[in-house]
C-alpha cells in the first residue's frame, strides 16, 4: 500500500543569497513554486522528514523555515475563494499510458 501523501506550503525567509539559491534549487526537486518564497510539494511523511532535513543542512540560524500540511478538505476549497489560476491542478494519482 502506497504511503499517504498531503500538500505541503514550504515558506522559507533566508537572509544569504548563496544559501537562498541552494534552497531554491532544493525545492526545485520536491515541488512547484508559487511564490518568490513559497513551495508547494505532494509529500509523503518521509520525503517530507527528508526535504526537511535537507534544507536544514542549509540554513543558518537566522533563516526562517515553516513547512504547513494542508489537509484534502482544505485544499477541495482553495478554488472557492481565490483566482482560478491560485492552485493548479491536484497531481495524478494514477498515470495510464
Amino acid at each position: 500500500m502506497a504511503e499517504l501523501k498531503n500538500w505541503y506550503l514550504v515558506c522559507y525567509d533566508i537572509r544569504d543569497p548563496k544559501r537562498w539559491r541552494k534552497a531554491y534549487k532544493l525545492l526545485q526537486g520536491y515541488g512547484e513554486r508559487m511564490q518568490y518564497s513559497i513551495f508547494r510539494c505532494w509529500l509523503n511523511q518521509r520525503d517530507r522528514e527528508k526535504l526537511r532535513w535537507e534544507l536544514e543542512k542549509i540554513l543558518a540560524k537566522e533563516d526562517d523555515l515553516l513547512l504547513l500540511r494542508l489537509s484534502h478538505r482544505c485544499v477541495e476549497g482553495i478554488p472557492l475563494y481565490n483566482r482560478p489560476d491560485a492552485w493548479p491542478q491536484l497531481p495524478e494519482a494514477y498515470r495510464i499510458l
